[in-house]
């Protein structure tokens, strides 16, 4: 959450507010789960992962879940693709907890759940299916979404090969000072993102980064706003497949 979203959430009248400038890594650190909006479990490009046990899974399910339980799931572990965005759900809050902070431990990165669980789903009228599941194969590739630029032509510009390009690492002056930058990127943080707009050049494509994609995201809308040809990277930047040269402090 930014300060100005957070400003706005006092004003709406919230009182327990907590900015997290670090993003979702903080926010994570911090020992807060993740959740994600019911259009991206029914729409994103997704490894959704139903916990439950017992037959349920075939009496009811949310569409393209991969029925798996927990202790299946720690056998599977080498089936899921690393850097795929991953939505546990069960009926049970501690087993879908206990599987996500499993994925965490094992190094998966974009581990989220289903706000409520299946119940919650349900009576939030979503649809579901149900019937026999004939496969359990987890398949999932890479697509890119609106406003996303590609890993590779992310790097091109980072190697300074794409000279009309102008790239901005919106992560905080603390985590460029412990991780260092990428090469040819300017640092500014997604915080000073609207007073520092005259650094931005408009004659120019806008790559944006953080350490996720989630701020970056933040900053592409911003910026697409004010007339910006940009774009921004949905990746965790220590995932291998970015392989960026990195500035070291």
């Amino acid at each position: 959450m930014t300060t100005e979203n957070a400003s706005l959430a006092k004003e709406l009248g919230y009182t327990n507010i907590r900015g997290f400038l670090g993003g979702e890594p903080a926010w994570l650190e911090a020992g807060h789960p993740v959740y994600a909006s019911y259009d991206f479990v029914e729409k994103g490009n997704i490894v959704l992962i139903d916990l439950r046990g017992g037959g349920k899974p075939v009496q009811g399910r949310i569409s393209r879940a991969i029925p798996l339980t927990l202790e299946e799931l720690e056998n599977r572990i080498n089936d899921i693709p690393r850097n795929a965005p991953v939505v546990l759900y069960s009926d049970n809050e501690d087993e879908t907890i206990e599987a996500f902070e499993e994925l965490r431990w094992q190094g998966f990165k974009n581990v989220s759940l289903v706000k409520g669980n299946y119940q919650g789903w349900v009576a939030a009228g979503r649809p579901t299916v149900d019937g026999p599941i004939f496969s359990t194969e987890i398949k999932w590739v890479r697509q890119l979404g609106k406003g996303e630029v590609s890993v590779a032509e992310f790097r091109k510009a980072t190697l300074g090969q794409l000279p009309d390009t102008f790239v901005i690492d919106a992560r905080t002056d603390e985590e460029i000072a412990q991780l260092g930058i990428f090469a040819n990127t300017v640092n500014i943080p997604l915080d000073e993102i609207p007073k520092r707009m005259n650094e931005i050049p408009k004659d120019k494509r806008i790559f944006i980064h953080c350490s996720t994609g989630a701020r970056a995201d933040l900053a592409y809308r911003e910026l697409v706003k004010h007339g910006y040809d940009v774009k921004f990277l949905l990746l965790d930047i220590s995932d291998p497949e970015c392989d960026c040269p990195i500035i070291r402090p």
